[in-house]
């Protein structure tokens, strides 16, 4: 890593189907750590931007370096073509395809994962592919099956980007809200989405594992996290108290508190068994 380019904004041009994407990324923490890099995956709505300054923060205050970038169709990475719904299997691409060649290109080996909402999904879909090649995973706020609550959060969020100024808000943090919010909530309010689950696939992540989610998560309730301990004993579950669907901006120091003391705790594990 280049210091000096430590903390710009950069742009990452990745192979996908038969053109290429263009992803925004950001450098942020500390430029040299004795500990992998941890690559923050962003909510369906959220981007390097709407992050704000939690993962410099967390990563400078424990000795970390961080990635953050936004996944086409948010924040200045490349938007939705014209008229281009998600596929169902929107979140199995991001962790099967784009991630990998994201990884490749900016030649990052065995990260933790940080994902956020859909990107805590991308995240276990990643590791259930490729355990082998991550140092570990932290799931907050995770999703890995559709509950009605979820659902009918998404609905009244479409209400307030049609009619009550969620879209002038988005504005802020993405180049085009409309390629960021419908990408998002088409597909999940698609009939056909109702099925989807990842419940099965999560028992080959042999890494370690922290679910995090909030006592007041509007978007899921904690059957999300109950669930990933189901299929993985060994994951950590920490229920955050007085806390919604975002525990970065509710419950910012309790979350970073735990996420740093799980991976450092991981690390000196994994260091002692070599």
């Amino acid at each position: 890593m280049n210091p000096d380019r430590h903390h710009a904004l950069q742009f990452a041009d990745i192979a996908w189907r038969n053109g290429t994407l263009r992803l925004e990324y950001q450098w942020v923490g500390t430029s040299h750590s004795e500990y992998p890099v941890i690559v923050f995956l962003h909510e369906g709505l959220g981007s390097i931007a709407l992050w704000k300054n939690f993962p410099e923060s967390f990563c400078r205050a424990h000795g970390f370096t961080g990635l953050v970038f936004s996944r086409h169709g948010y924040g200045q990475s490349s938007p939705r073509a014209a008229g281009e719904r998600w596929p169902t299997s929107f979140m199995h691409e991001q962790a099967h395809q784009v991630l990998p060649a994201l990884f490749a290109h900016l030649d990052i080996t065995s990260p933790w994962l940080f994902g956020h909402s859909d990107g805590a999904s991308i995240a276990l879909l990643y590791g259930a592919r490729f355990s082998q090649q991550l140092s570990g995973i932290v799931a907050a706020a995770p999703h890995i099956f559709v509950e009605d609550l979820t659902i009918d959060s998404i609905r009244g969020a479409r209400e307030l980007y049609l009619s009550q100024g969620l879209r002038s808000k988005l504005a802020r943090y993405h180049a085009d809200p409309d390629s960021a919010f419908w990408g998002w909530n088409d597909v999940w309010l698609d009939p056909d989405f109702r099925a989807w689950n990842i419940e099965n696939e999560l028992a080959t992540i042999a890494c370690p594992v922290l679910a995090i989610q909030g006592d007041n998560d509007e978007y899921g309730t904690l059957e999300q996290v109950y669930g990933i301990q189901r299929k993985i004993p060994s994951a950590k579950i920490v229920v955050l108290e007085h806390c919604g669907h975002s525990a970065h901006r509710d419950q910012a120091e309790a979350l970073g508190h735990e996420v740093a003391r799980f991976i450092t705790s991981s690390q000196k594990m994994e260091n002692k068994a070599h």
